[in-house]
C-alpha cells in the first residue's frame, strides 16, 4: 500500500513540506491529516485512495532510481569509465543498468 504522503503529493501535484504545508499524525489507528495549510481543498480519504495505483508506481520507481544511481556510481566513476572505455561502452553500460532496473509505467 502506498504511503499517504505520496498520495498527497500526487493530489496536490507538487512537492509538499510535511513540516509546514501538511502535518500528518498517527494516533495508533493509522496516519491521518492533522493540519492542511495548502490553498487547495483538503482531500477526503476516498480522493487519496484513488491515487493508490499511481502512488505505488511512483514509490516503486523511486526505488528503481536509487538502484540505478548506485549502479552508475559517482560522477567521477562515470567519467573514469568513459575516459578508459569510451562513450559507446558507457552508453551500453547505461542501457544494461536500465534493463536491470526497469521503471514501471501506468
Amino acid at each position: 500500500m502506498a504511503q499517504i504522503s505520496t498520495k498527497i503529493k500526487l493530489y496536490a501535484n507538487r512537492e509538499i513540506n510535511f513540516e509546514k504545508d501538511v502535518l500528518l499524525e498517527d494516533e495508533g489507528n493509522g496516519i491521518f491529516i492533522k493540519e492542511w495549510n495548502l490553498s487547495i481543498a483538503k482531500p477526503t480519504i476516498e480522493q487519496l485512495n484513488a491515487y493508490e495505483t499511481q502512488a505505488t508506481i511512483y514509490e516503486n520507481n523511486q526505488q528503481v532510481i536509487a538502484n540505478r544511481k548506485k549502479a552508475y556510481g559517482t560522477i567521477e566513476q562515470q567519467i573514469e569509465f568513459i575516459t578508459e572505455k569510451g562513450l559507446t561502452a558507457w552508453q551500453e553500460e547505461v542501457a544494461g543498468i536500465k534493463t536491470a532496473y526497469p521503471k514501471e509505467t501506468n
